[in-house]
């Protein structure tokens, strides 16, 4: 390739950034509006928390007061939750209101009860005018065996958040209603998982 080949290519690539970057500047000259977004992330595939703890640290980072809530995974010990209780405790709370998953108590009326503390717990995490980004883990799981009345979820959501509180919930199986409620839904699709191969669960990866 010579060099007035590698200056035309150059040259394409700068013209076709600079229509990109013009294009991008009118899209974003409409977007003026703020809102406190209710988020959702589902899907079969890893990462729905994972993405939610993210934006935590990002919250973290901005000096944003924030709660989360864990539902389900109660027995486990996880990352972010010692890393949260031990390092950030005074920008962000830490509640875990599960037991463990539902197979595991093998118990109904014990999830039920883990997940009803949890929601009042939650609701009140997302009234405080202090904290501006609650993180409801797990709760799609509560909502999908009916645990929670999800009537009851979407019409707190819509009607008494806060005008400018993020919040995010996660889990797979996300309810219509919830979908249909919220601003940003993301579904994480299963292309391949190694647990299909015989490794299990592991730290800095799943927990």
């Amino acid at each position: 390739m010579t060099d007035g080949t590698v200056e035309d290519v150059n040259t394409r690539h700068a013209e076709k950034m600079k229509k990109i970057k013009a294009a991008r500047d009118r899209l974003m000259e409409g977007k003026t509006e703020e809102k406190g977004l209710i988020m959702v992330h589902t899907g079969p595939g890893k990462g729905k928390s994972s993405s939610g703890f993210g934006m935590i640290l990002r919250c973290i980072a901005h000096g944003m007061p924030c709660a989360v809530v864990q539902f389900i995974k109660g027995t486990w010990v996880t990352g972010e939750a010692e890393m949260i209780r031990t390092r950030f405790a005074a920008e962000c709370r830490f509640f875990i209101s599960g037991e463990g998953f539902t197979w595991e108590t093998q118990d109904r009326e014990r999830d039920i009860a883990a997940a009803q503390r949890g929601w009042e717990i939650a609701k009140a995490q997302i009234l405080d005018p202090e904290i501006r980004f609650v993180l409801l883990d797990e709760i799609n799981i509560a909502l999908r065996y009916d645990y929670l009345d999800i009537d009851e979820v979407v019409e707190f959501l819509l009607t008494q958040k806060p005008e400018m509180t993020h919040v995010c919930l996660t889990g797979r199986n996300a309810r219509p209603e919830l979908i249909e409620a919220s601003d940003l839904v993301t579904e994480m699709t299963l292309v391949k998982h190694p647990f299909r191969d015989g490794i299990k669960a592991q730290k800095g990866v799943e927990f």
